[in-house]
């Protein structure tokens, strides 16, 4: 499975790597912890900031996303929190309808704002991604505070069943959405886990980005393929941007992923205050 990354990379840290940019310690913040690492230079720093999966670590995405880091990007892992009620050693709240354990995005905000403030981080240039439910709690996020961050990339997550409402999102986004064409654990499709919680359809979010960025076509504008990416792009939006990419594999971060999500990022519209 070449285009696997270790699965076990995104649930089990490692030894330690990423710090508090190079400090021994997460970094901590009054409302919880996260990790970064920072490129060579002097700064402000554009930024990665990518959430794990189910009882996943900050620090070993800080890990993962080396290819940012080698691009001139801070790589930021926020640290997600034990659910009284998970097996998973740490989780996201972004299920509709379910006690949250935090406020993520007063959390997220305060991430960013911390890392501006201490590591130099350009709060006007955040991609913010996640892989399975950190995908989720990504697309949860963009829907629901899309000024958090200049653009938003899911991986192997989506909306969860009951499904939002076509226009329930609070405006247009600009958004990369990658799945394995193969992904057992988070099918295209969902699946039910157990009662009252299933995983939602991923082209029924691809409907609702449409209809939240006024894409004028339910057809792709734009179709890119070769033997590692599958790529359907919604350009001609009134407001916004719309991408989905699949690749030949399962339920993982795609070999390569930093590189085509930050070249996507990087061919966005600079934002009103850049």
């Amino acid at each position: 499975m070449r285009w696997i990354w270790a699965l076990a990379a995104a649930f089990i840290a490692g030894p330690a790597a990423a710090a508090c940019n190079g400090a021994e310690g997460a970094c901590t913040i009054s409302s919880g912890e996260y990790h970064i690492d920072l490129p060579a230079g002097d700064g402000p720093f554009p930024a990665l900031v990518f959430l794990h999966g189910a009882g996943g670590k900050g620090e070993s995405m800080v890990r993962m996303m080396g290819q940012a880091l080698d691009r001139g990007y801070a790589v930021i892992g926020p640290q997600g929190l034990k659910r009284p009620d998970s097996r998973f050693s740490s989780s996201w709240s972004f299920f509709p309808g379910r006690e949250k354990i935090r406020d993520e995005a007063a959390f997220l905000r305060e991430v960013i704002a911390d890392a501006s403030a201490k590591h130099r981080v350009d709060p006007d240039r955040i991609l913010l991604g996640g892989f399975s439910i950190g995908g989720s709690m990504t697309t949860y996020l963009a829907c629901e505070h899309p000024d958090l961050a200049k653009g938003f990339a899911p991986v192997a997550g989506g909306f969860w069943r009951p499904h939002p409402e076509l226009d329930a999102c609070a405006g247009p986004v600009d958004l990369f959405h990658t799945h394995g064409w193969t992904d057992g654990t988070v099918p295209l499709e969902g699946r039910p886990l157990r009662p009252g919680l299933t995983q939602g359809d991923i082209f029924y979010t691809m409907q609702v980005w449409r209809e939240t960025n006024g894409c004028n076509r339910l057809r792709a504008d734009r179709f890119e393929m070769d033997e590692n990416w599958w790529r359907r792009a919604w350009d001609s939006c009134d407001r916004g941007s719309l991408e989905l990419v699949l690749f030949p594999g399962g339920h993982g971060v795609p070999k390569g992923w930093a590189n085509i999500a930050l070249d996507w990022f990087e061919a966005l519209p600079p934002s009103p205050t850049q």
